[in-house]
């Protein structure tokens, strides 16, 4: 394996936001069905939350080509913020954690709420978790609906390993992935190292992918 970290390169998926693309399980089955049947909401703001990779920027894409969406990331909120997002009935607010202007946080909380718009935050953790200061910005969130995206599930790791072998023509034992389901660990960023490493080694070496192979980058 030292040859396979001596190659190892910064790790950049090709970003594929299709509706068809986006595999559902008991993990993230409550954000997708709140996705999915939009507007049929009980509240007007939805914040879908878990860990880096679990999806959350997939989902508002999927969002976003349905209904005609404007998402914003968190560099974008500024002076002309509400300029940008007057004329859009759905918005969706990208990165949160990096949002640290809690008045302008609650400026847009109103502002949904007083135009009757639509507003998905993405956020590792929930905002009703954040450490905000502002008590009125805290009042807000009983206005929410929160959709939490769980660690991977079994038929989650197993369709993420499969579609991305798949994708990068590496040709794999269906034996083989169930043993890397019930061994890798539960985590979207693990998963998708593990993935590129697999794949950085089949390119290198040009050989078969095995137990041995499979047993060595799982123990790294």
């Amino acid at each position: 394996m030292s040859k396979l970290n001596q190659t190892l390169l910064k790790f950049e998926l090709e970003q594929n936001f299709a509706y068809d693309d986006f595999f559902v399980s008991k993990c993230n089955y409550f954000a997708f069905s709140l996705i999915d049947t939009w507007p049929k909401w009980e509240k007007s703001i939805l914040n879908i939350y878990g860990e880096k990779f679990s999806g959350k920027t997939h989902l508002s894409e999927i969002f976003k080509k349905k209904n005609k969406a404007i998402i914003i990331k968190n560099d974008e909120i500024n002076e002309e913020f509400f300029k940008k997002i007057r004329f859009h009935e759905n918005i969706i607010l990208d990165n949160l954690e990096y949002v640290h202007d809690e008045n302008i946080l609650y400026s847009i909380f109103n502002f949904v709420e007083q135009f009757n718009k639509y507003l998905i935050i993405n956020s590792i953790d929930s905002i009703n978790s954040t450490d905000f200061s502002l008590p009125d910005l805290k009042s807000r969130f009983k206005n929410c609906i929160f959709a939490k995206i769980e660690k991977p599930d079994d038929d989650m790791i197993f369709a993420l390993i499969l579609k991305h072998f798949s994708d990068r023509q590496i040709k794999i034992e269906k034996k083989i992935i169930e043993y890397i389901t019930k061994r890798i660990e539960r985590s979207y960023r693990k998963i998708l190292d593990f993935i590129y490493k697999v794949d950085q080694f089949s390119l290198i070496n040009k050989k078969p992918i095995d137990y041995k192979v499979i047993k060595e980058i799982l123990e790294e």
